[in-house]
């Protein structure tokens, strides 16, 4: 994780991105959106939320290609190889969009987006974000 950007830095480019996005081009800075646009649509059309995907697939893939190995994924990483840690982020990520597509919105989308226009919905749906991601956490702590 010595590669990771620093939250002081990460944190305000997240914020100028979503206020950029929603001053330029009246749109919501959302992964689940994004990808939605793309299978809904067709990459013939593709939108200002299809680029961002691509732009988040692309990335991706040049860090793995150039960037670290996989590691910082504690018990994961530890315990299994390469390609089991792979299959383990992909099956998380397609949960991860199921889910987000079924409650109508991700954690980007809610978190950034939503927040930054003092969405209630929003609101509530980050605190129950957070609120889930420390009792696992503590729940996992104590398992391990």
């Amino acid at each position: 994780m010595d590669q990771q950007l620093a939250w002081y830095l990460a944190g305000p480019a997240l914020g100028l991105c979503v206020v950029a996005l929603r001053w330029l081009l009246n749109e919501r800075l959302a992964a689940t959106g994004a990808w939605s646009e793309l299978v809904e649509r067709g990459p013939a059309r593709l939108g200002t939320r299809g680029w961002l995907l691509i732009g988040v697939i692309a990335g991706g893939v040049v860090f793995g290609l150039f960037g670290s190995s996989l590691d910082g994924y504690g018990y994961l990483t530890e315990h299994f190889g390469a390609p089991v840690v792979v299959a383990v982020l992909v099956a998380a990520g397609v949960l991860i969009g199921f889910g987000a597509k079924t409650a109508g919105g991700c954690t980007s989308g809610n978190g950034l987006s939503g927040n930054a226009i003092l969405s209630p919905a929003s609101f509530v749906a980050t605190a129950t974000f957070f609120g889930t991601a420390i009792l696992v956490s503590f729940v996992i702590e104590a398992l391990l």
